[in-house]
């Protein structure tokens, strides 16, 4: 046994010292390996991250779609599911058709870019540090969820086709144009020839990943919408009184803000542009754990704000508490300490308990509650984005904020105009109180809860 154990010494002496002779050279070579396939290996895991943060993004569409059938009237479901179906696949159609050119080819510190069609490249060579095509995906599911904003906002009293149209001038010519401005290297850019507004504000506008560029944008879009619109039917009389439009389904509400949390993992996170090295993976992480919690600050000052304020906590403003807290963040979810992140996120959710009742004694009639989640929270994390990132300043986020709320505003009540005076924006009084499942869309939700329905019983 003894001679045994002697013989297992040597071996492992032997294995030991053969490991350290050859061990420099291993070395050697793995780092000769790694400088080989370093430029590649970043090219693809930034490629996949926009992959991933894509799908994620485009799974918000889901979010919306189920969050806006939620709340909707049951008579307006089969509404809401063809408008969120119908604006994605528009949205991908023209952003690829011009929209993706104008935001990013040629802007060259100007208002915009080329409006010929992009050729979106099988193989990528010499692109950069990603293929094209990823981008373009990842750039798509934000102008998509730039027009479900809108849908929401005007639900249950537009008419289907004027809707899709706008959604076609607002993702193929609004949202572009004014992201041409920042992410597409324009006036708002970082080292475009905008020595002016340096000039007058002292540093560069900045929003991470869309705060105004994105939610900002659906919200002023829906906001003018909504003032051309009008009300539902019932929803404010002539005396002050409102009058509550309950949703049909709350479960299902939660449902969509749940999905809608998930993918804002892949809106924010993906925003990174990189994660290839590993201060990226760094930054991605941290990112996910900085929207995470905003969105529980939002949840949380929501639920005891409502408590306070009404005696009971109301779901949907905990729901959109959810949102405002992740629309607040967006703008920067990176530089945040987590506390702050929870602050700001909170914030988010204190404006939505706030202005939701502001809205309605505007007599300004918004289903879903997105003006507050998206144009008021998004206008809140923007200018907040100087509290915790010292290359941002508050006169350079106001600027900013203000020249692509002027655009959008201006461009937004034309195409509003245009269509209601021409097509029409509204149904008939008769349709809109009928729903428009069965006016518009000709297919119940809920057949079997249905007015039809219960005629055929008797």
């Amino acid at each position: 046994m003894k001679g045994h154990t002697n013989r297992f010494g040597l071996v492992a002496f032997a294995a030991v010292a053969f490991t350290a002779m050859i061990q420099p050279a291993l070395a050697q070579d793995a780092a000769a390996a790694s400088t080989i396939a370093s430029a590649d290996a970043q090219y693809i895991f930034n490629t996949l991250l926009f992959l991933i943060g894509g799908f994620l993004v485009m799974w918000m569409a889901a979010g919306f779609c189920m969050l806006e059938c939620g709340l909707v009237r049951s008579k307006n479901a089969s509404m809401q599911a063809t408008k969120n179906v119908a604006l994605f696949s528009i949205a991908g159609i023209m952003y690829w058709a011009v929209g993706y050119n104008i935001m990013y080819d040629g802007v060259d510190g100007g208002f915009i870019g080329s409006v010929t069609p992009k050729i979106i490249p099988a193989i990528d060579k010499d692109a950069g540090t990603y293929t094209v095509a990823s981008d373009w995906f990842f750039q798509m599911v934000f102008c998509a969820t730039t027009a479900s904003i809108v849908s929401g906002t005007l639900a249950e009293r537009i008419k289907l086709w004027p809707f899709l149209i706008f959604v076609i001038i607002l993702t193929g010519f609004i949202y572009p144009i004014q992201g041409a401005w920042k992410w597409g290297g324009g006036w708002l850019a970082s080292g475009a020839d905008t020595s002016w507004i340096k000039d007058v504000s002292g540093g560069e506008f900045q929003d991470f990943a869309g705060s105004t560029i994105v939610h900002s944008v659906g919200g002023w879009a829906a906001l003018v919408g909504a003032l051309l619109l009008g009300a539902r039917t019932g929803k404010y009389s002539p005396g002050g009184t409102i009058t509550p439009m309950p949703g049909s389904s709350i479960p299902l509400a939660a449902l969509g803000t749940f999905i809608l949390w998930l993918g804002w993992f892949g809106f924010n996170g993906a925003s990174q542009l990189a994660i290839g090295t590993i201060s990226d993976a760094s930054a991605v992480s941290r990112i996910f754990v900085n929207t995470n919690l905003a969105a529980c600050g939002g949840v949380v000052v929501a639920l005891v704000t409502t408590q306070l304020l009404y005696g009971k906590v109301d779901t949907t403003m905990v729901l959109n508490g959810a949102l405002a807290g992740l629309v607040a963040i967006t703008a920067e979810p990176l530089t945040p300490t987590p506390l702050a992140a929870i602050v700001i996120g909170g914030v988010g959710g204190l404006i939505v308990v706030l202005t939701v009742p502001l809205l309605d004694k505007l007599r300004i009639d918004d289903v879903v509650g997105a003006v507050p989640v998206h144009l008021f929270a998004g206008i809140w994390g923007t200018m907040a984005v100087p509290l915790t990132n010292g290359d941002a300043n508050f006169m350079a986020q106001a600027i900013g904020i203000g020249a692509i709320g002027g655009f959008v505003i201006v461009a937004s009540l034309i195409v509003w105009t245009l269509l209601k005076f021409t097509i029409g924006l509204r149904p008939s009084l008769e349709d809109e109180l009928e729903g428009l499942d069965k006016a518009e869309i000709g297919i119940e939700a809920y057949p079997e809860f249905g007015t039809g329905s219960q005629r055929l019983a008797g």
